[in-house]
């Protein structure tokens, strides 16, 4: 496991702002004394109100490590504090308070070959994982599949399917793909091929945790092996 480094509240520019849709945005953030983050690992936004109330939320980064900004794409809520104003209000320039990188459970170097299942805005830290195994040449370590009720509502869907991620839509066809949630035998043939994977990552909320969890029991990944990052709806 990897040791989980200490961290302080600094503070974070805005760079760049991209609203993709009406539900998510992708900030890229100039971090005040920033620390190199590992695939998998968070950082904690907080706002300040005027008379000093606070409210924080932790998002994944998206970002390699080796990318001089740390990049968060953030899922708007229904009535979510801080990603409502994160996805609506906040523009270039402005400063937020920021604390991170934080986790060292959910992380991947390359060390291990992985598989890797995200749903929606579970995906993010994959991605993340994703542009580290091919900045480093080792992409046949790392098998991802991304998960999400349509191609517009899921976050780097581009990339991901460029990356050669599997995705498996919901609630439409994607191809020859009927639209479900991945079978079993597809995560199997993840699974086992071209090498058995070490560890399995699982990233979603927590329906979608529980079921990655199942099918990858079924998948023939050992319980053990699993990692899981779940979110719930705190906005």
């Amino acid at each position: 496991m990897t040791a989980a480094v200490e961290t302080r509240w600094t503070t974070a520019r805005i760079a760049a702002v991209e609203r993709d849709g009406t539900r998510l945005v992708r900030l890229r953030l100039d971090v005040d004394g920033r620390q190199e983050h590992l695939p998998g690992q968070h950082y904690v936004v907080r706002l300040r109100a005027s008379d000093d109330y606070t409210a924080q939320r932790s998002y994944s980064t998206a970002s390699d490590p080796t990318d001089p900004l740390v990049e968060l794409m953030v899922e708007c809520l229904p009535d979510g504090e801080v990603s409502a104003h994160l996805h609506d209000v906040a523009e270039v320039g402005d400063v937020l308070e920021v604390r991170g990188p934080i986790g060292g459970w959910f992380t991947w170097t390359g060390d291990v070959t992985a598989v890797a299942i995200g749903g929606g805005a579970g995906v993010v830290p994959l991605v993340s994982m994703l542009r580290h195994a091919r900045r480093l040449g080792i992409a046949d370590r790392l098998r991802v599949v991304a998960v999400g009720r349509t191609l517009e509502e899921l976050p780097y869907a581009e990339e991901l399917i460029a990356a050669g991620a599997f995705v498996a839509l919901t609630r439409e066809n994607l191809g020859s793909r009927v639209a479900a949630p991945p079978y079993p035998e597809e995560v199997r043939d993840l699974v086992d091929l071209p090498t058995p994977a070490e560890r399995a990552y699982v990233c979603g909320s927590v329906g979608f945790a529980s079921f990655a969890q199942r099918v990858l029991g079924e998948a023939g990944m050992r319980a053990s092996e699993v990692r899981v990052e779940q979110f719930g709806a705190t906005g």
